[in-house]
């Protein structure tokens, strides 16, 4: 593996550890425009602030979320990562019109997610995260 692709796969990790911390000034440190591309929803989250609305609209109801690395690689100009995404429902969830007050239910869903970089770079320049928003509210017992 080359050099440029060791230093991906390790801002990738270091991103990932970052939002695990809640270390939002970390995270986009990461990026050289933080950008968030849903795939499930279409929903795009461009720019600093739009990201760090995200991350709070997110963590609200499960503010210890968490990632555990199953497996990354990276091909091209793309790091893709297979990861558990956990956390505890201690926050009230939005679901539409519905608000579901907290639970204190854990949950663990695997999904992925692929990271783009530019030719050359080590910067993040979009995050795609893949997964089904259901298997979370399954998880909890939810749905």
């Amino acid at each position: 593996m080359d050099q440029l692709a060791q230093r991906r796969i390790q801002t990738v990790r270091d991103h990932m550890a970052l939002e695990s911390a809640n270390d939002w000034d970390g995270v986009m440190a990461t990026f050289t425009h933080p950008r968030y591309e849903m795939y499930r929803s279409g929903a795009v989250f461009d720019g600093d602030a739009a990201v760090r609305g995200y991350f709070r609209t997110s963590r609200t109801p499960f503010p210890d979320q968490g990632n555990e690395i199953i497996a990354i690689a990276h091909q091209g100009n793309t790091v893709l990562v297979e990861f558990w995404l956990t956390g505890t429902h201690l926050g009230p969830l939005n679901r539409g019109n519905r608000v579901i007050e907290p639970t204190g239910r854990t949950f663990r869903v695997r999904m992925c997610a692929t990271f783009e970089f530019p030719d050359g770079g080590d910067k993040i320049i979009c995050e795609r995260p893949y997964f089904d928003t259901g298997a979370v509210l399954r998880a909890l017992d939810l749905k």
